[in-house]
């Protein structure tokens, strides 16, 4: 049960990170998704980009089966045994993980990197990123090709989602200054949402629409600030142990959540802390 206190008209949330397993490759740039106790990373970038895929367990991360492509700057969605990577840095490709190895899915429609994504591997939806300039436009996937969903108020890359297909949710990014922007996504359109606190790019996002979770990012510096969402507006939740950007995160709810890999300035991270 999730404790409040007042604080002026904010809520703040007892809830708190605590160290998890550690990654066996550091890695800044990833991609993730599944939940608390079967997360999956995958791709990165470290000097070079990674194809390496973790399983994590609620305790410890294994080896899984590597992606086609080493990559950085894409997206996941789904479960660890049905995963989905999209986009990322000068490509268009999709892949679709089974629980033991990656396989091609549909292209997108465009090259786009630095993008959000949300849904599982047969209904997942992507949005925002990078193609010359701040995308808006959102792609919804049927488990094998990409079609066109609502286009979001407010171009941006380099932002985080969670959520459904039917029922997503875009925060943060670079409209080519950091944004505090959040909007909902219904399946059809996109709406304004509770802006953030703080407004962050590069950061991580976990959990639903009702129930989303922000974390770390950049604004004028990295920062290990949390945030979780009710549906309608932001309230601060427990700090990062050390602040870091350009990380990923994968969980079901904002009080059941991972946040794994990232930047802290001095180096990539292997870490991984849990939020319960």
């Amino acid at each position: 049960m999730q404790m409040l206190m007042a604080l002026g008209t904010s809520e703040v949330f007892n809830h708190t990170w605590a160290s998890g397993g550690t990654m066996a490759t550091a890695r800044s740039n990833l991609a993730g998704c599944g939940s608390l106790t079967s997360g999956l990373c995958f791709g990165g970038f470290a000097g070079s980009n990674f194809d390496v895929t973790e399983e994590y367990d609620g305790t410890n991360w294994s080896s899984g089966g590597a992606l086609t492509t080493a990559i950085r700057n894409h997206a996941g969605a789904g479960t660890q045994t049905a995963g989905l990577s999209m986009g990322g840095t000068t490509t268009a490709a999709t892949e679709e993980y089974n629980g033991t190895s990656w396989a091609a899915g549909g292209n997108l429609p465009e090259t786009r990197e630095t993008l959000a994504a949300c849904g599982t591997q047969t209904a997942g939806l992507c949005f925002g990123g990078y193609n010359g300039g701040a995308l808006a436009t959102s792609k919804e996937y049927d488990g094998a090709s990409w079609s066109a969903g609502g286009t979001m108020a407010t171009a941006r890359h380099s932002l985080a989602g969670a959520g459904g297909q039917t029922a997503g949710l875009s925060f943060g990014g670079s409209t080519g200054s950091v944004s505090d922007v959040t909007e909902e996504y219904d399946g059809a359109s996109w709406s304004s949402g509770g802006t953030l606190a703080l407004a962050r790019e590069q950061l991580g996002g976990a959990g639903t629409q009702a129930a989303g979770l922000s974390f770390g990012g950049s604004n004028a510096g990295r920062r290990a600030n949390t945030e979780e969402y009710n549906g309608t507006s932001w309230a601060a939740g427990g700090a990062l142990s050390a602040a870091k950007d350009a990380l990923t995160g994968a969980g079901l709810a904002s009080n059941a959540a991972i946040s794994c890999g990232g930047s802290t300035g001095g180096g990539v991270s292997a870490t991984t802390e849990e939020y319960t």
